[in-house]
């Protein structure tokens, strides 16, 4: 990861070449909405293999990813199958021919993962209700290591664990950041930042770059900091045709087509030559939009202003130190604490302890 306070604006296709690796574990931060699809349809471009995909919310980034050969496992809640009894799914195409492994969870089993390995624990307790469900007693690649079951200290009574999720690279897409990473996103969270937490590295995506005194003037929303980021990418739309507030709707029309085209394999590949592979960016994806059918129904999707109310961060702005560097707690300034601290053998200096 890089430091917090470097610039780390880079495009799409430089932040995808460096940071998502063949093999990786990558981890879509979005959930249902705000989807990064311009990071999703880059890797399929750069013909990213062998990932591991965790998906809290599978749609159709995760159906152009296995179509683009991308992936050999999936870890999700739920992924969407078109067409009804007609139709299909990439992900259920693949699993037939034995082409991908996918290990399910409930979405709250899913979460609990992600905040272990957040939190920097090995494994997270969850309901003991999941036992009695094909989510627990069914297993693909993970095996025994899908759920764990431990004695409460408390209570011994039998209870449920999973363990933690620490994946390679976490792909999001956000309303805005400012260039040194600092991530800020509103409307459904879900798994958004317990998944850029968990993960080693952070690609975010956002619908604009602000100067960092707007990140700072709202730190609500701030669900990544700068220290855990690898790269910025300024992308507007950068999540169409999913929807993201305070931005734009779903793009129903065009969601319809992609569902429609998804009921065969032969009418999704089609579909993604024309709007994946022969389109070299995401400003020639909506150039190719524009051309097919016009600008107007960008427009009608744009979402109209619904501002919050502010909220009052001030304060009387007064510091703990007087004029003169002394420390009003304990009338001294650092220099004489540490020469007392010295004195009586309490000073550590942790640049020489093991």
């Amino acid at each position: 990861m890089s430091g917090e306070n470097q610039d780390k604006v880079m495009t799409t296709q430089e932040a995808i070449s460096r940071f998502v690796n063949d093999g990786d574990h990558v981890v879509i931060g979005n959930y249902t909405v705000g989807t990064c699809y311009n990071q999703i349809t880059e890797i399929v471009r750069q013909r990213k293999k062998g990932l591991t995909i965790y998906s809290q919310s599978g749609v159709f980034d995760v159906e152009m990813l296995i179509a683009g050969d991308c992936v050999t496992r999936v870890v999700t809640t739920y992924c969407i199958r078109s067409g009804g009894r007609n139709g299909g799914s990439m992900l259920e195409r693949y699993q037939t021919a034995g082409k991908i492994e996918v290990e399910d969870y409930s979405n709250f089993t899913y979460n609990a993962r992600l905040t272990a390995g957040a939190q920097g624990y090995s494994f997270m307790p969850v309901l003991p209700g999941i036992m009695a469900s094909d989510v627990f007693k069914v297993r693909d690649f993970m095996g025994d290591r899908k759920f764990g079951v431990v004695k409460c200290p408390f209570t011994g009574q039998d209870v449920p664990v999973v363990p933690a999720a620490n994946p390679d690279v976490c792909i999001v897409h956000v309303q805005r950041a400012d260039k040194f990473g600092n991530a800020q996103y509103w409307g459904a969270l879900g798994s958004v930042s317990w998944a850029c937490l968990a993960s080693k590295g952070v690609v975010v995506s956002c619908e604009e770059i602000v100067d960092h005194e707007i990140i700072k003037s709202s730190p609500q929303y701030t669900i990544v900091p700068s220290f855990r980021v690898n790269a910025v990418i300024e992308e507007p739309r950068g999540a169409h045709p999913a929807e993201l507030s305070g931005y734009y709707n779903l793009d129903i029309l065009f969601w319809a087509m992609m569902d429609l085209s998804n009921r065969t394999e032969e009418s999704f590949r089609a579909w993604m030559k024309e709007w994946v592979y022969d389109l070299s960016s995401r400003a020639a994806y909506l150039e190719h939009y524009v051309e097919r059918f016009g600008k107007e129904p960008l427009d009608k999707i744009k979402a109209r202003p619904y501002y919050s109310a502010p909220v009052n961060y001030g304060s009387a702005f007064t510091s703990m130190w007087d004029d003169e560097g002394r420390m009003l707690l304990l009338g001294m300034t650092r220099e004489e604490l540490e020469n007392l601290m010295t004195e009586r053998g309490l000073l550590i200096d942790v640049s020489k302890s093991d």
